[in-house]
């Protein structure tokens, strides 16, 4: 083994979980951001929090404890108080002969152990987990015991007769002075906030209908109904949220905007809210930005071995525009800040253009737009120029002002990358012409179309092989031989991912590098459909075709697949090589 690998990295690479390579990457990283080596390779996908957890472990001589498949009783949670669990990020496992088991993420982290000691007065072992899996599990069985969940608080609410109609701003905590974390509503929209982080939820819907509100967790693309909450409770939690976001309380007429700034345990996020009046009362989304979102490489988006390269030769292009398309909710914002992210050096001066900036990037150079103050996307390109960047971002291009510039950003020695609302790649062409721009400009400047969705990916943890009906394998397009060698899998459904089968979420893409031969259609002002058969018969998989490979390869299943892409007859060609090189 190489010197200056650290002993749970020795046992991560024997077992063949990360590559030498992978960890010197890793370790490169930690040290530059001052996190842990093991941090590092779970935030870059090389290993689980799991893997890593298991072999420092087995580093340390000791015993490591899978929260998944086991329960902790409720008489040993009750042995450490919910306050002390927390503060420490640690959790009671088992009890025997007077000595407790306590489940901590940090061998190393001695003083813990022995104020635990101390506090509880009582032999303490130590086994080790995951600390979110630890968090998690002080959610669930404290929430579940001390009733300091949303669910709990809603079904208290619902219980009671408390009238929250009238209530004034000192009952939410917000006078100097006051104790915010005592007033109920106060409690129920920060327990609201921590469980959809929790649950790695993207948003958080509160809809009111005639006699009720409800509450929905958008998780990995699909949303959730979490919990019904009395419809007398609306105007309290709505003025909650809006107090938070610095919105006017007294404004219910309008659409209205806000972002609210939160920590939780060791994460800060931004969360945008939206607050739009319905016929049953105003509705807020309030959409959850962890900047750990966008921490991702290009490598962990889900691009094949052959797309992957061929995106990172786009990326390193002196000039020119790479689109990327698909519907709101897709992907594309991640995957666009995975390309800056690794572009993003000293010697590279990037300025984008975002309606608004969801993220912040260090050392890149973010400008929000402004219609109030006449600040749009062609305005803001016109001004960027100047200052004489090597890449730009804009962040949509809706009309042909803000094309025709990135066009001439492009064509006078830039690398722009932006978005379109497009179904697939060819369409991007003709949207663009649609908004007025020649085809000989968009033949000169788009170097490639890149459309994407995202798929939910089946839970490693109850992931089982199954094997399809012949009907479903050929509806998909499959040939029975090609079935024969694929690895078809399906989540039974655990506590890791909510009983749902499926837990994260990877891109299926659709990549059309504009050559010689697409450049002289779009100059012929051909279809998308003309152009779509051109660039497949030139080696463009399509969405759909990617999709199935994902299905072939077992990382997600056909009804994800055809719940966000469609199978078309041009599709048949692409689908007939799957599975060819395996």
């Amino acid at each position: 083994m190489a010197t200056g690998v650290s002993r749970f990295a020795e046992i991560l690479i024997r077992n063949q979980v990360i590559s030498i390579d992978q960890f010197r990457e890793a370790d490169q990283v930690a040290r530059e951001s001052g996190k842990t080596a093991g941090d590092i390779l779970v935030q870059l996908g090389y290993a689980t929090g799991d893997e890593v957890m298991e072999a420092m472990a087995t580093e340390h001589h000791i015993p490591y404890i899978d929260l998944s498949r086991n329960k902790v009783t409720e008489s040993v949670i009750e042995l450490v108080p919910e306050s002390v669990a927390r503060e420490n990020s640690i959790l009671p496992f088992e009890e025997q002969e007077g000595v407790l088991t306590v489940l901590i993420s940090d061998p190393g982290d001695m003083d813990t152990i022995e104020k635990l000691r101390f506090i509880l007065n009582r032999d303490v072992k130590i086994a080790l987990a995951p600390r979110d899996r630890i968090q998690e599990s002080i959610n669930r069985y404290y929430g579940q015991i001390e009733g300091e969940s949303a669910d709990s608080m809603l079904q208290e609410f619902t219980d009671t007769a408390i009238d929250f109609t009238e209530t004034t701003d000192s009952e939410f905590g917000v006078e100097e002075g006051g104790d915010e974390s005592s007033a109920p509503v106060v409690r129920l929209v920060q327990l609201m906030i921590g469980e959809a982080v929790q649950l790695r939820a993207s948003d958080i819907h509160i809809e009111p209908f005639e006699d009720r509100v409800r509450i929905r967790y958008r998780i990995d693309g699909v949303l959730h109904e979490r919990d019904k909450a009395p419809r007398r409770l609306l105007g309290a939690i709505i003025s909650r949220i809006k107090i938070l976001g610095k919105i006017d309380i007294a404004e219910r007429r309008r659409p209205q905007d806000g972002r609210i700034k939160v920590t939780v345990g060791e994460k800060e996020l931004d969360l945008r809210v939206s607050v739009i009046p319905t016929n049953h009362g105003q509705s807020v989304v309030m959409r959850l930005l962890d900047k750990d979102n966008i921490k991702v490489g290009i490598r962990q988006l889900g691009f094949s071995e052959e797309m992957f390269r061929h995106f990172q030769g786009l990326i390193r292009r002196p000039n020119g525009i790479v689109l990327v398309t698909g519907p709101t909710g897709s992907g594309k914002t991640t995957t666009l800040y995975a390309a800056l992210n690794t572009l993003n050096r000293p010697d590279r001066k990037i300025i984008t253009a975002e309606d608004p900036v969801e993220y912040y990037l260090p050392g890149i150079n973010q400008v929000e737009v402004n219609h109030g103050i006449g600040l749009d996307f062609s305005r803001i390109i016109r001004s960027m120029l100047r200052q004489a960047p090597n890449i730009i971002l804009v962040g949509e291009m809706r009309d042909n002002e803000t094309a025709s510039m990135g066009i001439q950003a492009s064509l006078t020695g830039h690398l722009v990358f932006s978005t379109l609302h497009t179904n697939d790649a060819p369409s991007a062409v003709t949207r663009m012409v649609d908004m007025g721009v020649p085809g000989y400009l968009v033949a000169s400047s788009v170097i490639a179309i890149l459309a994407q969705r995202l798929v939910r990916t089946v839970c490693s943890k109850c992931k089982t092989k199954v094997t399809p009906r012949e009907s479903v394998i050929l509806e998909s397009g499959l040939t029975l031989e090609q079935a024969k060698n694929a690895n078809f899998v399906r989540g039974k459904g655990c506590n890791h991912c909510q009983k749902t089968g499926y837990k994260g979420r990877l891109g299926i893409f659709e990549l059309m590098m504009i050559n010689s031969k697409i450049r002289e259609m779009i100059f012929a002002d051909s279809s998308s459909t003309q152009l779509r058969d051109a660039a497949i018969s030139q080696g463009m998989m399509t969405l759909y075709s990617d999709g199935l490979d994902k299905v072939m390869r077992g990382i997600t299943t056909f009804e994800e697949v055809h719940r966000v892409a469609k199978q078309t007859e041009a599709d048949g060609i692409c689908i007939s090589k799957l599975g060819a090189t395996d």
